[in-house]
């Protein structure tokens, strides 16, 4: 599977444009990368909040076991913008300050209930967050921005001022859920053990047999 059918497959599952994809399918890193944007506890914390979201199941293992931590790690530098990148350290550091004040403990030591009922909230929110006024202006005014920028850029015959153009960052949640899915379902874990993968599959069958049940098939 190439970079483009892997992003196509895991937007599909999102419903959404994944954040990073364009810098990614590109193979090229905006100007806001930065070195050094998490620790190794960060790391940690991102592998626990990966697992909260696709847990280990029997048969597979899960986030965690795909290092989704270090995957969102190298995305996040290498393909996020800055104001991206601001967002979702940012809202990491939320997450910290919000689990502590709610249960007096970090988000490592939660129990599983209150790991998932956490991350549940914090999904709500951010579906809240872009349906908000506030967001909704001040998306509209940055895409603004850009395009006038992009014309400006096009009127003094910079033709590749359309890779300039920047998306208005979501809600720090979603870039994790974003993340956490991408990266699994394009990990070797997520490909062969979550999923049924074929290593060389050799031609097309449309009509092979469907049992209940089974796992979707690795693209």
């Amino acid at each position: 599977m190439n970079r483009r059918e892997a992003l196509t497959a895991v937007s599909v599952l999102l419903g959404g444009t994944l954040v990073g994809a364009e810098a990614f399918l590109a193979g090229c890193k905006p100007a806001g990368k930065k070195s050094g944007l998490f620790t190794t506890a960060d790391i940690a914390l991102l592998d626990e909040i990966g697992e909260t979201i696709i847990p280990a199941t029997p048969d597979s293992g899960g986030a965690k076991a795909a290092h989704v931590g270090a995957f969102m790690q190298t995305v996040i530098a290498d393909c996020y913008t800055t104001r991206e990148q601001q967002v979702f350290t940012d809202g990491l550091s939320q997450l910290k300050t919000a689990c502590e004040k709610k249960y007096k403990i970090p988000f490592e030591k939660l129990s599983q209930g209150d790991k998932a009922a956490f991350l549940t909230a914090l999904y709500n929110e951010a579906k809240t967050y872009v349906n908000t006024d506030v967001y909704k202006k001040e998306k509209e005014a940055f895409d603004k921005e850009q395009e006038e920028l992009i014309r400006s850029a096009a009127a003094k015959n910079d033709f590749g001022a359309s890779y300039l153009k920047e998306n208005y960052p979501p809600h720090y949640f979603t870039m994790m859920r974003q993340l956490t899915l991408w990266g699994y379902f394009s990990s070797e874990t997520g490909m062969t053990k979550a999923l049924r993968y074929v290593e060389t599959p050799g031609r097309y069958d449309g009509n092979y047999p469907y049992k209940k049940g089974d796992k979707a098939w690795a693209m």
